[in-house]
């Protein structure tokens, strides 16, 4: 990894989109720091260390939300507004034509995006400013709530152009990587804590050695499932166009264990925090209900958010893959341009070879993801520990740094063709 950045830093275009999207990360931290007007602090911190269910938020906005600057609601209203109309993909025709009608199609849908993340935005901050947190304005009349709402929103529309400019002008996923800094940004924090626990003696350096090796043996699996590939072997007939002859050539389908990476847990996350929302407009009982039956922090709601969040990552993962690998478009293809797997016949058969091998590694795929996400809340309230650390924060880190790894290695790549052609 180390080597391929060094290469990268030497190819001047290379060495420009990774200090872009550096001076992009660097604003999203800056702006990380930058209180919201007319609201005390200190009231937020403690509702938030009170209540399990924001963690989540907390997490994605790299500690944003808690200290409610105005990056609080960080990029969730975009990854929610993501899945609904990936949802609508599937569930409405017109837009499913739409997504695939090319890149006029593909600009609507993002419009449609854009839409919905700042409608939602708006709807969670107004949720937020007179329902969670309505004690913490220091004062409550229209205009300062106002101030607040729009605030915030404007602050998630910033993060999401931001986003969209590092994917644009930089190196990697741009929404990705701003999770992936506000996760990376609570590290230090985490040292500092874990180091304070053990000086007051609530846990000792035995924890702390296992905290360790289990953190270690996540990364390992990650890496591990996240670079596993089956080659699916494919052999092109040879064929006579005109004098040339084409064809005869063997190559392969890489179908990766892992095909969906690690969106699946980000949208299971995100639904799951999807009812606190919910919970900001609606008191009393409802929110009683929601804290004990589907707050992490809950008894027995700690079991049925583990569970829910295990089934969530597991749909997620087949969705996600089924959106982006198309069995029939792949076996159509391979079909018409006189490929066929060794023992196999075209068409149908190929179609349905395929999607069995797509379906078994998608199992071992989302079991995987499922198991890595609820572990660390497993080992907290079977442990005892006063220590949490996060599976899904791993997940995150880990998937995004491979993933935008890959994109430096494929922008290489094709330089060095670029340079061979000329």
């Amino acid at each position: 990894m180390l080597s391929t950045l060094r290469n990268a830093w030497k190819i001047p275009d290379l060495r420009k989109r990774i200090l872009y999207t550096l001076m992009m990360l660097i604003i999203f931290r800056i702006g990380s720091s930058i209180p919201v007007p007319g609201v005390d602090i200190n009231y937020i911190k403690k509702v938030v260390d009170q209540a399990g269910l924001l963690s989540f938020y907390d997490l994605v906005a790299g500690g944003a939300f808690r200290n409610f600057t105005i990056f609080a609601l960080s990029i969730t209203p975009y990854i929610t507004a993501s899945i609904i109309m990936q949802l609508l993909t599937i569930a409405i025709p017109s837009i499913e034509e739409l997504s695939k009608s090319g890149e006029e199609g593909r600009k609507k849908m993002v419009q449609y995006t854009r839409y919905g993340t700042i409608i939602l935005a708006l709807i969670q901050s107004i949720g937020i400013s007179i329902g969670l947190f309505r004690g913490a304005l220091v004062s409550k009349d229209a205009f300062s709530i106002s101030v607040v709402v729009l605030t915030l929103t404007a602050g998630t529309a910033f993060l999401m152009w931001l986003g969209e400019k590092i994917t644009e002008k930089g190196i990697g996923n741009g929404i990705s990587l701003i999770i992936f800094g506000g996760i990376i940004s609570r590290v230090p924090g985490a040292f500092v804590q874990a180091i304070q626990l053990t000086k007051e003696g609530q846990i000792n350096i035995i924890q702390l050695a296992v905290f360790a090796v289990v953190g270690l043996l996540i990364i390992a699996g990650v890496i591990a499932i996240q670079q596993g590939t089956r080659k699916i072997p494919v052999q092109y007939a040879k064929r006579v166009v005109g004098r040339k002859m084409y064809g005869g050539q063997s190559t392969h389908i890489p179908m990766k264990v892992n095909q969906a990476g690690v969106i699946p847990v980000i949208f299971a996350a995100s639904l799951l925090a999807f009812p606190q929302t919910l919970s900001f407009f609606f008191k009393g009982d409802f929110q009683t209900f929601i804290t004990k039956w589907l707050s992490p922090s809950g008894n027995p709601g700690v079991w049925v958010y583990i569970a829910l969040e295990a089934l969530l990552i597991i749909f997620f993962t087949y969705f996600y893959t089924a959106v982006t690998f198309n069995v029939t478009e792949v076996s159509n293809n391979m079909k018409n341009y006189g490929g066929f797997i060794p023992g196999i016949r075209p068409g149908k058969p190929t179609e349905e070879y395929l999607n069995k091998v797509l379906s078994r590694l998608t199992l071992v795929g989302s079991i995987f993801l499922a198991a890595i996400a609820v572990l660390p809340t497993l080992i907290f309230q079977l442990g005892h520990v006063p220590f949490r650390f996060g599976g899904t924060s791993l997940l995150i880190v880990v998937g995004v740094a491979l993933e935008t790894m890959k994109q430096i290695e494929a922008q290489m790549l094709m330089r060095h063709y670029q340079g061979f052609l000329k």
